[in-house]
């Protein structure tokens, strides 16, 4: 077998990935306002920088919103389009041994994707992600440098914006510790420094998509979940998931390669024979 390429075409992000004998290659992150232009630059960009000749690929698989734009093969080699739940479900549970988990899929906005043996099912999302955050950040500190945000947050702090349980009770509920938020953006002054702010919205956001993602595991038997996409790169979600996990005994994984999972279950949907449209 040749190599396999997987390609995750966003609205303003590429991602390619090649498996070659089931290994990954050298993930590509390529960054660009138009989807095509992103795509076929990423492409060359991937085959020149790991030497590999066009005959050496045996089949490129896209998925994302992008790829609805591509109608014709690319480079004349044999293309095919993922549907984009499915990819993220084959990609989530790769190498993690877990037979049954959903996937959360961490991007502008968050989707779920319940995985169960072969069975992959898109059962819901929540239209908070990082896009949520660009744009409050936007109104709220006058920027939408994405980086620049982040820093600020981890400069920030969460006592004075986030009401907590220890605010107003002092004792714990059931289930819930003294520690555990009451109310996101609670306790915020007008006054509030823009670090703190910065740290409210981040933790607001990561908060809600793991309790939304709790919540879409009712009436089921799954303890596990698989975060995927470019938000699990932020480094608090190393504070908020653990205090999840504690509080609602469920395992929040974070793989390697965590936010390419989507580009590697396009190219594994070829080697596992499942379903995809041909293109061309």
């Amino acid at each position: 077998m040749g190599v396999v390429i997987g390609i995750d075409v966003g609205g303003s992000t590429t991602k390619v990935v090649g498996i070659a004998g089931k290994e990954i290659c050298n993930p590509l992150f390529v960054r660009a306002t138009d989807p095509v232009a992103s795509l076929f630059g990423a492409l060359g960009k991937y085959l020149y920088d790991n030497k590999i000749p066009l005959e050496s690929v045996e089949k490129i698989l896209l998925t994302g919103v992008g790829s609805a734009y591509i109608t014709q093969p690319l480079y004349g080699l044999p293309t095919a389009r993922v549907d984009e739940f499915l990819a993220n479900g084959l990609g989530a549970q790769y190498k993690t041994q877990l037979k049954k988990l959903i996937v959360v899929s961490m991007g502008t906005g968050t989707s779920f994707v319940l995985v169960d043996g072969r069975e992959v099912r898109h059962i819901g999302g929540i239209g908070i992600g990082g896009g949520t955050i660009l744009g409050l950040a936007r109104l709220l500190l006058k920027t939408q440098d994405f980086k620049q945000i982040i820093e600020m947050a981890l400069r920030g702090s969460l006592d004075t914006i986030d009401l907590k349980i220890q605010d107003i009770c002092n004792r714990a509920l059931p289930g819930l510790p003294l520690s555990a938020t009451a109310s996101i953006f609670g306790k915020a002054e007008a006054n509030a420094v823009p670090e703190d702010i910065a740290a409210g919205l981040v933790h607001m956001v990561l908060q809600c998509i793991g309790q939304a993602a709790v919540l879409s595991s009712l009436n089921s038997d799954i303890d596990d979940f698989v975060l995927i996409g470019n938000l699990t790169q932020v480094p608090q979600c190393a504070e908020t998931f653990p205090i999840l996990e504690e509080m609602f005994h469920k395992h929040f994984i974070i793989p390697e390669y965590a936010e390419y999972r989507t580009a590697i279950g396009a190219a594994l949907s070829f080697i596992y024979q499942r379903e995809c449209e041909e293109i061309g």
